[in-house]
């Protein structure tokens, strides 16, 4: 794996540490029947961060570590902005996936960056359905 390929990768990392930060916020104020969403959600992003993790550390880079807080783009005090924060997220790591099928060269990387970015794109998808927002998918899912 080359540095170009790491970056890639730790960039990638951020964007998940960030998920699982924000999808906390997303668990504290969602409405009670979206708490089985939420916990999936959040597992699939802390599964996606280790793994992400075990790659960088088995391609000898140095994996940093996650901030100590991170800020959401706009106060979530209610169920519709913690799931619009929950959306945002998933467009946020769909991008970050799609960088790195973008700019690596490893099969390894470039096939579970494919598989993240899908997964980011179903995520967004069932979050912009619960907003209302029609259609609730992208064309390119991961384009900024």
């Amino acid at each position: 794996m080359t540095t170009t390929d790491q970056q890639a990768l730790i960039d990638a990392l951020n964007a998940e540490y960030a998920a699982v930060y924000a999808y906390g916020v997303v668990a504290a104020y969602a409405s009670p029947e979206r708490t089985r969403i939420v916990g999936e959600y959040t597992a699939a992003h802390r599964a996606r961060r280790d793994a992400t993790i075990d790659a960088l550390k088995s391609s000898g880079a140095t994996v940093p570590s996650p901030a100590a807080a991170y800020t959401t783009p706009s106060p979530v005090t209610d169920p519709i902005p913690a799931a619009q924060l929950a959306a945002t997220v998933e467009s946020d790591t769909a991008i970050a996936w799609r960088s790195v099928v973008e700019r690596t060269d490893d099969i390894d990387a470039r096939r579970n960056a494919l598989t993240a970015l899908t997964e980011c794109a179903v995520r967004l998808a069932t979050w912009q359905a619960i907003l209302g927002v029609n259609p609730p998918t992208a064309s390119f899912p991961g384009q900024p």
